[in-house]
């Protein structure tokens, strides 16, 4: 029996593909939008008003529906304000009486012995009581959208902080002594520390003590050469430091938010020169500082330009041998996808894999999740679209409001309220030594990565085809670090359910560089470690801290160890610097030009 032809389903016509002059009219109509959001991202600190704005009205609209919890709320002030009072009462007795209630773990801004005196006692209490029913506030609101609820909690916290008492000279007990200390001094010289900053920042100079940080004599000062470079990497050989050395080099991808030498700071922290002392031949890139030039640069750029003109260049040097490639944050989220792109075609150029604190699944990316949703992805698109690049200053204010209490408020006390400088060390100078990102790679790499999570799905497509994670097969050590607020450990524990490969993981104390920079020797440094072989059953992160196997020290030595038994028992004689037969003629000493950009 026939079918009739209104059971099938119409065809909806094609949309007509719009001429080259109607297209270039469609683009010039969305460029009045992207420029309008530019200009506004300068009264914004790149921000988007629209994201916070739906953040709020979200939260608000659910607390105005739910009597239940605003009646839980109207409770819980009311026992608050009975501890608060309680407090008060007790402390008139007794100077010293015990707090109703103590900071939330890492915050010292009451850990003082001022503070426990009348009356700062109560301010703080009373502070740290108001932030807790704030937090009762934001949270667990019935209905609220997770990330919402996120924002709006964050935003709160933010507010708080800035009307805490430890940021008010009259009532933060530390400075009202340094201020009778020195009769007043104090302010007088944290203002001429402000105005010195304002200044410097002004005119693009470092902070003050930087100077004393000179790339290539003081930091990233181990030996080597520059034996390639392109448009957008140089690649440094560095020197031998032992007679003989472990037959299969190791390749450093750094990331390029940041100068490279952040795992080649001192002498006596630095990663690089460690390997090297311990018999490795170590290659490091060192990346380009994009400018307004460069925009056009997308991810693939970085892994085509960047970890396989290394690897190719590496194989020069050093052929017929496999390679340990070490990839750094962002570093090691490219070259994890790198090797999955080499695994899915046969290249077997790869000994081992070393991940430091990079994410490869993007579905909890920690705090830094609060400045990425659709609305703020786009308006980060149009800042960058506007200049060509995501400036340092951009990243740098994300960063500073994730830590606020340790790197705004901490400073303002210390620098302009106390009147003291805070000293310079090798990894501040470092911080301060930023970098750019050119407009394409960064936006794929917040829509493919952090928005659309691609490489933890298996649809990052590399070459025409997909970086499947689960292709990789060789070995992988990998580190997290237990205060990581840009790739969160659990998070980059992640990669044990992505591999059937074999994974060593290790959760180290420290954030995220302060827990890598992590040299042999430095006090209070503990790692937990744990190896899952392709035939073990997977464990759940807190399944794995129970197991893991507690150590006190360094990780760098148990990484080494590591190194050793994947690599070939004998021992070989340095290989020559570069090599001339191919083209790779030492250019430059080390750290090389590209470091040095501003």
């Amino acid at each position: 029996m026939p079918v009739p032809a209104s059971s099938f389903p119409r065809p909806v016509p094609a949309s007509p593909v719009p001429a080259e002059g109607e297209a270039l009219g469609l683009e010039a109509f969305r460029s009045i939008d992207r420029m309008r959001e530019a200009l506004s991202a300068q009264f914004t600190g790149g921000l988007s008003p629209q994201a916070l704005a739906l953040a709020f009205f979200d939260w608000s609209i659910h607390l105005a529906a739910a009597p239940g919890k605003r009646a839980e709320l109207a409770y819980k002030a009311g026992r608050k304000a009975h501890r608060l009072l309680a407090q008060l009462g007790a402390a008139g007795l007794d100077g010293k009486a015990p707090a109703c209630i103590e900071p939330l773990p890492g915050d010292d801004r009451f850990s003082g012995e001022g503070w426990r005196q009348f009356p700062y006692a109560i301010w703080s209490q009373a502070f740290l009581l108001n932030q807790q029913w704030w937090h009762n506030v934001t949270r667990e609101v019935p209905g609220v959208a997770p990330h919402h609820e996120d924002v709006v909690s964050f935003t709160a916290r933010q507010l708080l902080d800035m009307a805490s008492p430890s940021n008010n000279p009259l009532t933060n007990p530390e400075i009202v002594a340094k201020a009778l200390e020195t009769g007043g001094a104090n302010f007088v010289s944290g203002f001429q520390n402000w105005l010195q900053d304002v200044g410097r920042q002004a005119t693009g100079q470092p902070p003050v003590g930087a100077e004393d940080f000179v790339v290539g004599r003081d930091v990233a000062a181990t030996p080597g050469k520059v034996v390639y470079r392109n448009h957008l990497i140089e690649l440094i050989q560095y020197a031998p430091a032992t007679e003989t050395v472990r037959a299969e080099p190791i390749l450093i991808v750094p990331a390029w938010i940041m100068k490279y030498y952040i795992l080649d700071l001192s002498p006596q922290n630095s990663l690089i020169r460690h390997l090297v002392g311990q018999g490795h031949t170590v290659f490091c890139i060192s990346w380009r500082n994009p400018t307004e030039k460069e925009r056009d640069l997308g991810f693939d750029d970085y892994r085509h330009l960047g970890v396989m003109a290394a690897l190719e260049a590496v194989g020069a040097i050093v052929p017929d041998r496999k390679i340990h490639a070490v990839g750094y944050c962002i570093g090691g989220t490219l070259l994890s996808i790198a090797a999955a792109a080499m695994a899915k075609a046969k290249d077997g150029r790869l000994a081992s894999l070393t991940l430091l604190a990079a994410q490869t699944d993007f579905s909890e990316p920690g705090e830094l999740a609060l400045f990425i949703d659709h609305s703020q992805v786009h308006y980060l698109d149009s800042m960058m679209w506007n200049r060509g690049y995501l400036a340092a200053d951009q990243m740098a204010g994300a960063f500073q409001l994730l830590r606020s209490n340790d790197l705004v408020w901490s400073r303002l006390v210390h620098d302009y309220l106390m009147g003291e400088r805070t000293p310079m060390i090798d990894l501040m100078a470092w911080n301060a030594d930023s970098t750019r990102m050119p407009y394409r790679m960064h936006s794929e790499y917040l829509h493919k990565l952090y928005l659309d999570n691609e490489l933890a799905a298996g649809r990052l497509m590399v070459d025409g085809r997909p970086a499947a994670l689960q292709n990789i097969h060789t070995p992988l050590f990998v580190v997290g670090t237990e205060r990581d607020h840009v790739a969160p450990w659990r998070s980059v524990y992640k990669i044990h359910y992505l591999t059937d490969a074999d994974v060593t993981f290790v959760l180290t104390s420290g954030g995220h560089n302060a827990g890598i920079v992590s040299e042999p020797g430095h006090p209070r440094r503990r790692f937990r470690i744990a190896t899952r072989t392709h035939d073990d059953p997977s464990l759940g992160p807190d399944e794995w801290v129970e197991s893991a196997t507690a150590l006190e020290g360094s990780w760098w030595t148990s990484w080494v160890e590591w190194l050793a038994a994947h690599s070939a028992d004998e021992r070989v004689s340095p290989p020559a610097m570069g090599n001339a037969e191919k083209g790779l003629v030492p250019l430059d000493d080390a750290p090389g030009t590209y470091v040095l950009q501003r």
